[in-house]
C-alpha cells in the first residue's frame, strides 16, 4: 500500500476495526485508511450536512479562536488570506475579516471555485480538514505552492495517539476521516517544505514558508 503523502511502498498494516484497515507509513508516520474503503462522494457529503457549523455560534467560534487567536497574533494588518474547507457555514473566514483581513474560501462541497488556487496568499487556515484528504501530497502541495514568502499555513487537526491508543480513539469513527497525522508527519512535511513548524496545541500546527 503506497503512502498517499510521501509516496512510500513498504507501509505497514497498522489496525483493523469493524468497518475499515489503517495502514502506517514508516517514512512520514501518516497512518491512513485503503481508498477502495472511502466513503463515496455521496455518503461523504451526507456525513457533513449532518455538522451544524455557523459564524453565529459563539461556541464554535471559541473552538476555531484555538488557531485563529495565535495565527491573528503573527498576519500583519490587511493581509490576504484562504480558507480552505470552509464547510456549509463558512466562520473562520469571517472572523478574519472582522479582524481586518480578506478572505477567499473554497470547499469541494459547498465552494467549489478553483480559481481561489491561481492567487497568493498571506495566510491560509484548514481546519478539521487534512484528516478527510483523498490526496494529501497533491492538495497539501497545491495549498503550500499558494503561500507567499512568509505566509502562514495554519492547520487544526487532532494529532494521533501511539500504539494501542490509536485502537480505540474516536477520531477513527467518523468515516469521512481517513488520514491521521503525527507530530513526526508535520516535523516530515516541514522538512520537505524547508518551513518553519509550529506545534501550538495538540490540534493546532502552524507552518511558516520561509522562501
Amino acid at each position: 500500500m503506497i503512502c498517499p503523502l510521501c509516496q512510500t511502498k513498504n507501509t505497514d498494516k497498522f489496525h483493523r476495526d469493524k468497518k475499515r484497515d489503517y495502514w502506517k507509513c514508516p517514512t512520514c508516520r501518516l497512518i491512513f485508511v485503503p481508498p477502495e474503503q472511502f466513503l463515496s462522494r455521496e455518503a461523504e457529503k451526507a456525513e457533513y450536512e449532518h455538522h451544524e457549523n455557523s459564524p453565529d455560534d459563539p461556541e464554535y467560534r471559541r473552538f476555531l479562536g484555538r488557531l485563529f487567536n495565535p495565527l491573528k497574533e503573527r498576519l500583519n494588518p490587511k493581509s490576504s488570506g484562504l480558507d480552505f474547507g470552509s464547510g456549509s457555514g463558512p466562520t473562520i473566514s469571517v472572523m478574519f475579516q472582522e479582524a481586518g483581513h480578506s478572505m477567499a474560501i473554497y470547499d469541494p462541497f459547498y465552494a467549489q471555485n478553483p480559481l481561489v488556487f491561481e492567487k497568493k496568499y498571506d495566510f491560509i487556515t484548514a481546519t478539521e480538514v487534512v484528516e478527510h484528504l483523498h490526496q494529501p501530497k497533491k492538495e497539501l502541495d497545491r495549498l503550500w505552492g499558494c503561500l507567499k514568502t512568509g505566509g502562514w499555513l495554519g492547520i487544526m487537526t487532532k494529532l494521533a495517539p501511539e500504539g494501542d491508543e490509536f485502537k480505540g480513539w474516536h477520531y477513527t469513527n467518523e468515516l469521512s476521516h481517513v488520514c491521521f497525522f503525527a507530530r513526526e508527519t508535520f516535523e516530515w512535511l516541514a522538512g520537505q517544505w524547508s518551513a518553519e513548524v509550529s506545534f501550538i496545541a495538540k490540534d493546532v500546527t502552524l507552518f511558516r514558508k520561509k522562501n
